[in-house]
């Protein structure tokens, strides 16, 4: 779902006739209460050079031995060691092998003393369907941090719902790494910091000299609980017991390749299930690429269609940091108090993410 990897669409085309192999009625059964409890806040360990980091691909896979040769190279790069999961390279159709295969690596990864964090080595699709595979227990037991972004949000959601585990929604390990993607990572997972993330300049030399590249749909400050992550997957989670409480949350979401009328459609489903009567306030980062191939006048542009959703909510709400499907992207907390300012753009981490 980077630009090293396929997008969800791109993802499942071609693959048709695979559509039986890759059925999840084995799955086991389950309800979905709805969550009235937050659990405790779990801080993982900060990373430290020369750490052991853990590489999973619990949804699309790699590739080759040597795409992996060159995820593990950037992982060394940071200074830190990585280990792949042991069926990195295998492939089912789309997936990185079957999901107990996948949701057995991913759990490998939090019981192995000697890994200090996992990260997903890429996106695509499949975090969903292992999550009623890994047992919450246990990785409450073994907190990590996991790394991730696009599909992973699966992952990040399960976690605060069902462990109260902090996250990172950040990179993937196969990303470019630009050097402000790593210094924001860097300062979050090795150094825990609490920085402060703001909506970068605007690049045009115009009369107004356009500012900010900062749209504030309703203004003001608010804190709550950071949760959230690619929309397309978070949208998908609604009626699960994998999507936590967003009471007294601040809700941020991204995406990519989506027409302007789906992301319509998804925020639509947002709302008619509850989800912005309950935070606290809402921070959309980027919508790389989503704009309807057909074109013409008749469609609303994207930030036509956020407005329409987020300038009547009662909280704060504002897009344009560099959270998603981009290159530099920020690596940001979840589950970690934030405040928001939707006049000036900013989000504030309060608390470290790691102990």
């Amino acid at each position: 779902m980077s630009n090293t990897t396929m997008t969800r669409r791109a993802a499942m085309a071609g693959f048709g006739t695979l559509a039986a192999a890759s059925a999840i009625p084995s799955l086991p059964a389950f309800s979905a209460p709805a969550h009235t409890t937050v659990p405790r806040l779990i801080k993982p360990p900060r990373l430290r050079e020369g750490d052991v980091l853990g590489l999973v691909a619990p949804a699309g896979f790699v590739g080759d031995r040597f795409g992996l040769e060159q995820i593990m190279a950037t992982v060394r790069a940071m200074g830190l060691e990585p280990r792949p999961a042991l069926h990195m390279l295998q492939r089912e159709g789309y997936l990185a092998g079957s999901d107990r295969t996948r949701a057995d690596d991913l759990m490998a990864m939090f019981e192995d003393d000697k890994v200090r964090a996992i990260m997903a080595v890429r996106g695509g699709w499949g975090c969903a369907r292992i999550l009623p595979l890994l047992d919450y227990k246990r990785i409450a037991a073994n907190p990590k941090l996991f790394v991730g972004f696009s599909d992973n949000t699966a992952l990040h959601l399960a976690f605060a719902a069902r462990t109260g585990v902090a996250s990172v929604h950040g990179p993937n390990a196969s990303a470019s790494w630009p050097p402000a993607a790593w210094a924001s990572f860097q300062a979050v997972a090795f150094e825990g910091a609490t920085p402060t993330w703001q909506v970068p300049e605007g690049a045009g030399a115009n009369l107004s000299g356009r500012g900010k590249d900062l749209r504030t749909f309703r203004g003001g400050k608010a804190q709550g609980r950071l949760l959230g992550g690619n929309l397309s997957v978070l949208t998908a989670l609604v009626g699960t017991p994998y999507l936590p409480d967003f009471t007294g949350a601040v809700l941020f979401i991204e995406d990519t390749n989506e027409s302007e009328y789906r992301i319509d459609r998804m925020l639509t489903q947002l709302a008619l299930a509850g989800v912005f009567d309950k935070v606290a306030g809402v921070v959309f980062g980027q919508c790389t690429g989503c704009r309807n191939p057909d074109g013409g006048y008749s469609n609303f542009t994207i930030y036509e269609v956020l407005d329409r959703q987020f300038s009547g909510l009662r909280v704060p709400a504002f897009q344009g940091l560099q959270i998603g499907h981009i290159a530099a992207q920020l690596s940001v907390p979840v589950g970690l108090p934030v405040e928001i300012d939707a006049d000036a753009g900013t989000m504030r981490l309060l608390e470290s993410a790691v102990s």
